[in-house]
């Protein structure tokens, strides 16, 4: 008889560690590692076929907003077919231990682009938890597709100490005692488990709801002596801090530098921001982020990382439905009006209309957009003859400006004007350059949320494709060994979490996937109604020739398109990752070399 349960047979075995791959047999027993043998193993109850397959550490998603979905479909089936096993939660601020179900949907559904009502009946119908530890005890009882771990956040400790109305005033500041209440309801969280805090200091992320809308999230408002009382606890612990500066103020950066430095026999503070990305609006920005963080991390012995999307950032928008809206005044004036009819009036005023054009032409300052209406397709209207051009192309033929015809557009259309564009990493070179940095963290696809404006769960498959193709057309930018090394091992182990490493003993959380379909990977993206948020149609990608089967916790959950029976409902795959005191990040072992990848 087998002493496994699982075995995959024959794939070229990659460890997370940075190790070059090795053809091996995978034994399964539980949710563990049993063997990993180049000698064939007895035949097993459950066999998977890895021959000419890659078999990799379950890819780890850091920067998700899955926190109102893993309530009411906490298979994560989106993320789980693109090999993504283990995914962290309670990002930019907002998590749901503390607050309650009207403050959740306040803070998460502008900032996020998520339904009003999705979150608010998630928290409402499934709280069932009292504190950090029961919260995750509750998670820990669904029937988990993925692994899930958690940042709490600050936002969240915020409205539970002071109330909204007073997180989100300006003029008003925490007593000590209430300062004292935050500490200790974050030391409860990293005592239940929690990797860390995460916060937001971006002045354009906003509240939704009726009382106080257009506020922005309640940890913008915290003063630099409140960040430092909070971070004190993350040094103590050796857990994380994962923030976006409000980068209009490039000097907040050097705070957050500041607060991670480990001189003078102090302990760095590991600190994830947001983000990196090679900006269209100011190209030169990235290697500047860059060559600073490199230059603080070695002076200062800061630990600062910058999670970067390693894709093209190519965003859609439903009418004026897009964040990046809110980094400029008339911009977010619209989506101030939470009405159409109300905003229609509004964008065809005439006053209304000077102030776009104004803040449209300005090319100074600090902005993410472009705001460049020629870089700009226009892929769905009620009016066929306009789709396919940018909206330079509709002024042109009107003959009137490019905003003009924007605002034209939105006002006689609303929502059904369906365009996009691309914001950053347009620049393969750059990207690949970007993928080297050791300042960089991989992730940032902000899962879960957006799900009108964006589809980047398959950002993991997309590294892995352009390493691939690069390194079979004799022009390598990172071995694949390092390239999955990046996704997984330095992932769980910055984070503190057992997650990413393929080694006997660990967890079996495991992707296997098929090269040919990782090299022919299609970037198209297509739309899915999800029943349990009111059949809002999700932009997704469906790339079911890449993943050959995702095993959760031992057992396999996807396969080629098809998920286990009972996946999402009855059958109990992920587990809580719990993080530990603090995991030291582990460098890529020196065999990182480009041997044995052609799969």
């Amino acid at each position: 008889m087998s002493d496994h349960e699982l075995v995959i047979r024959g794939g070229l075995v990659f460890d997370g560690a940075g190790s070059d791959p090795v053809r091996a047999d995978l034994g399964v027993t539980a949710d563990r590692i049993t063997a990993i043998s180049p000698v064939p193993l007895p035949p097993a109850p459950r066999e998977l076929d890895g021959t000419g397959r890659w078999v990799l550490p379950g890819l780890l998603d850091v920067h998700t907003h899955y926190d109102a979905e893993v309530l009411v479909e906490p298979g994560l089936g989106e993320s789980v077919r693109h090999g993504v096993t283990t995914v962290l939660i309670g990002n930019c601020s907002l998590s749901t231990v503390y607050a309650d179900a009207q403050d959740c949907a306040d803070l998460f559904a502008r900032v996020e682009a998520v339904p009003w009502e999705a979150v608010h009946d998630a928290v409402k119908r499934h709280r069932d938890w009292a504190d950090p530890a029961s919260y995750l005890a509750a998670l820990g009882a669904r029937p988990l597709g993925a692994n899930v771990a958690a940042l709490i956040g600050h936002s969240d400790l915020r409205v539970a100490v002071l109330g909204l109305a007073r997180a989100v005033d300006a003029t008003q500041r925490p007593s000590g005692a209430e300062l004292a209440a935050m500490r200790e309801k974050l030391t409860a969280a990293l005592d239940a488990g929690f990797a860390g805090l995460s916060t937001i200091r971006s002045s354009f992320s906003k509240l939704d709801g009726v009382r106080y809308p257009a506020r922005q999230l309640p940890s913008t408002y915290a003063t630099w002596r409140e960040y430092g009382a909070l971070n004190a606890i993350l040094r103590d612990r050796g857990r994380v801090l994962q923030c976006t500066p409000n980068l209009t103020r490039r000097a907040e950066v050097a705070r957050f530098f500041a607060q991670s430095a480990g001189l003078l026999h102090r302990t760095p503070l590991h600190t994830s921001l947001l983000s990196a990305a090679d900006i269209k609006a100011n190209p030169g920005l990235i290697r500047l982020l860059t060559a600073a963080t490199r230059a603080a991390n070695r002076l200062g012995r800061c630990d600062v990382r910058w999670q970067h999307l390693p894709v093209p950032f190519e965003v859609y928008a439903d009418g004026v439905d897009l964040v990046v809206f809110e980094e400029f005044g008339s911009g977010a004036a619209a989506l101030n009006v939470r009405d159409e009819i109300a905003r229609g009036r509004l964008l065809a005023d005439e006053d209304y209309r000077r102030w776009f054009r104004r803040d449209c032409a300005k090319r100074f300052g600090a902005r993410v957009w472009h705001r460049d209406l020629s870089d700009a397709e226009i892929v769905g209207c009620p009016d066929d003859s306009v789709v396919g051009l940018s909206f330079a192309d509709v002024g042109a033929r009107r003959r009137i400006a490019a905003t003009d015809a924007f605002l034209d557009l939105v006002v006689a259309h609303g929502p059904a004007l369906r365009w996009r564009t691309t914001i950053a990493n347009h620049r393969p070179a750059v990207l690949d350059r970007i993928a080297r940095s050791p300042q960089i963290q991989l992730g940032f696809a902000d899962s879960g949320a957006h799900l009108r404006n964006m589809a980047f769960y398959n950002h993991g498959l997309r590294l892995l494709q352009r390493v691939y193709r690069a390194q079979r057309s004799g022009a390598p930018f990172l071995p694949l060994p390092a390239a999955v090394h990046r996704l997984t091992g330095e992932l769980g182990d910055w984070y503190g979490i057992d997650a990413g490493h393929l080694r006997v003993g660990g967890r079996a959380d495991v992707a296997v996937l098929d090269p040919a379909g990782v090299a022919d990977l299609p970037q198209e993206y297509h739309e899915e109604p999800m029943p349990a948020f009111g059949g809002l149609r999700r932009m997704v990608n469906r790339n079911d020739d890449a993943v050959a089967a995702t095993v959760v916790g031992g057992r396999v959950v996807y396969e080629y398109g098809r998920f286990a029976e009972g996946f999402g409902t009855t059958l109990r795959a992920g587990r809580v990752l719990p993080a530990s005191r603090g995991v030291a990040p582990r460098p890529p072992r020196s065999g990182c070399g480009t041997g044995g990848i052609t799969g």
